[in-house]
């Protein structure tokens, strides 16, 4: 088991990706706010508006100072905005808890709110150099190939998918944080779901899944979601509007973001339970959730 970490901590420190929240001493809110943005969201839309987020909120502080509206409006299109207003509670949350320092302890990371198993562990781990397993999709497909020898991996992570990960890791905590990184991006860019490149993987000679022939899954592959025409669209097409908007907006400007009446309304009314959208008096107006009065 030494041997796999070994190899691909090797092959990381010479093929890994140049990522701006991966340079040392990056500090742990931008690897907090890396971790929230990069969930279902793929890296080259999550760079451009981390660096955005991270010069305007460098500190979890200032994130908290300022308003959930904005943490949305910045958000922009990067898809899931729950997760803006999840780390600004997260944010208020460290300075009344930990006086604006993002906690080292794992315990503690899973007590912020919207800080689930995962991003807990990562932070403990790429910020704070920790020993525990960090297991995404990415991870769990290569421990299944490289290790089980199945094609892949459940939907899910399970108790299982994590002590199979935390067997792989060297004892020494700094190690195992450069292990866990160098699996994530090994079942990034190497061992993907579709098309691996086993002749470029660093685990080929001790791949279980490789030496079974790499048997194909047993059930039908996975479609990707629809988006158009979907709710998601409609909610994204008001936020839209809102997030452009420099104070309440009117539901007559909301009712010619989308035709079809009862589809637009159905979206309003989940922003409106999602925390994201607010009723804004007097009368029909509506604002991001935490807007300031303009003026």
């Amino acid at each position: 088991m030494a041997e796999l970490a070994g190899a691909a901590i090797e092959w990381y420190e010479r093929s890994a990706r140049d990522l701006p929240w991966r340079v040392p001493g990056v500090g742990a809110w931008p690897v907090l706010v890396s971790e929230v943005m990069l969930q279902q969201t793929p890296v080259a839309r999550v760079e451009p508006v981390w660096r955005e987020w991270v010069a305007r909120w460098p500190t979890s502080a200032a994130l908290a100072a300022d308003s959930p509206a904005e943490a949305i409006r910045v958000w922009g299109r990067l898809g899931y905005p729950r997760r803006a207003l999840r780390l600004h509670a997260c944010a208020v949350a460290i300075g009344q808890r930990h006086r604006g320092e993002v906690p080292e302890s794992l315990p503690k990371l899973l007590a912020l709110p919207g800080v689930g198993g995962y991003t807990a562990r990562a932070v403990a781990v790429f910020a704070y150099r920790q020993r525990h397993p960090v297991v995404d999709t990415n991870v769990r497909r290569l421990v299944a190939r490289c290790v089980a020898g199945a094609p892949d991996a459940g939907p899910t992570t399970t108790d299982a998918d994590l002590a199979a990960t935390a067997a792989l890791l060297p004892a020494d905590p700094a190690t195992a944080a450069s292990a866990s990184v160098a699996f994530m991006e090994l079942g990034a860019l190497v061992c993907t779901a579709r098309d691996p490149r086993c002749p470029d993987c660093p685990l080929a000679d001790r791949c279980a899944w490789r030496a079974g022939g790499r048997p194909l899954p047993a059930g039908p592959s996975r479609r990707p979601q629809r988006y158009a025409g979907t709710d998601r669209q409609v909610r994204g097409a008001l936020l839209a509007v809102l997030r452009e908007a420099t104070g309440p907006v009117p539901r007559a400007r909301l009712d010619l973001v989308w035709a079809d009446a009862g589809q637009r309304e159905r979206a309003l009314a989940t922003l409106l339970d999602d925390g994201l959208v607010c009723p804004a008096p007097p009368g029909d107006r509506f604002a991001l959730a935490g807007e300031q009065p303009a003026g």
